[in-house]
């Protein structure tokens, strides 16, 4: 009886562990409560974070008036100095590195002076290059305009992809050259395939394909980095909530989606090469109730996955068990 008791309880665990909801629910990531060592720097609305995984440094790009836009911090959580110059509503933020340094360029959703353009700084904050026309809202390609440029992905090789925009009249994916030229362009407004309503994020993974969070759409979009041919969609993982940030671990195995409404990074299998398919969640982080999640980058290295959150006015740090 007892044996027979003992083979019941051990087939229900067996069950349990191969058809609950819960299966893969063991934990990928855990907060880093010690970073960053002084959050008392974090004094405006932390809208993006970049990860510079090869000089361990973590840039922050904040709103509000009188506070510097861009925080720099090692990846220990020590805060290293600021910069404020040119910088108006930053939006968007990445790291680009090269053999011979290294650069950080902004989305600025400004209507300012300065708005509407994506601009490029040394790692001091010393203004490189200016894309867009500053001030102007427009949609030309040369010369180049934005409205409300939302994010931007560089590679390696210099070639761009900005998505345009987070809420202006643009709703458009372009590709532009090491030198700034168009090589491609997808995208207008509306729900139909290769359309967006508020392209908000943008990255490529290891296999020539670039992923956007289209926000308003509740859905992530997948294209060919090489021709702009659409491959592919994502949407059943965001019926509560559409995508606000997308990036790749540093395998290249999982997605990190940020959702900004219902608090929560959604970590997706990524596909290998073939087949996008429909997206599979293996696992979920709950944040606190109003952190509002905005963007997400990952270290390359480490694997640790900031988080800028717009309601709790800081990034977060996770660290991968």
């Amino acid at each position: 009886e007892f044996e027979c008791y003992i083979f019941i309880l051990y087939s229900q665990v067996l069950k349990a562990e191969y058809f609950s909801p819960w299966r893969g629910e063991q934990q990928m990531y855990k907060l880093d409560i010690g970073w960053p060592k002084t959050p008392e720097h974090f004094t405006g609305q932390t809208f993006c974070v970049a990860v510079d995984s090869v000089h361990g440094l973590v840039y922050v790009g904040q709103r509000g008036d009188n506070v510097p836009k861009v925080l720099v911090f090692s990846e220990e959580g020590y805060f290293l100095h600021s910069w404020n110059d040119t910088v108006e509503m930053p939006h968007g933020i990445f790291v680009w590195n090269t053999a011979i340094g290294s650069s950080v360029w902004i989305t600025d959703v400004g209507t300012g002076k300065y708005g509407h353009t994506v601009k490029q700084y040394s790692p001091l904050g010393k203004l490189m290059q200016v894309l867009g026309t500053p001030g102007n809202a427009g949609s030309s390609l040369i010369p180049l305009q934005f409205d409300q440029p939302a994010e931007i992905f560089v590679e390696e090789t210099g070639e761009i992809y900005v998505v345009d925009g987070d809420g202006g009249m643009n709703n458009r994916l372009l590709k532009l050259s090491d030198d700034y030229k168009e090589i491609w362009l997808t995208g207008t407004n509306g729900s139909g395939i290769g359309q967006f309503k508020i392209p908000h994020s943008v990255t490529v993974d290891a296999f020539g394909r670039v992923w956007v969070a289209d926000r308003d759409n509740k859905r992530i979009q997948v294209f060919d980095k090489v021709t702009g041919e659409w491959l592919g969609s994502w949407s059943g993982c965001f019926s509560e909530d559409g995508p606000y940030s997308v990036r790749f671990t540093a395998d290249y195995k999982y997605m990190i989606v940020a959702q900004l409404n219902i608090n929560r990074l959604a970590i997706l299998a990524a596909p290998p090469v073939g087949s996008i398919g429909d997206c599979v969640m293996v696992h979920s982080v709950q944040l606190a109730d109003e952190t509002k999640p905005h963007l997400v980058d990952v270290d390359m290295r480490s694997g640790a996955v900031y988080v800028a959150e717009i309601g709790a006015q800081q990034v977060q740090k996770y660290v991968p068990l």
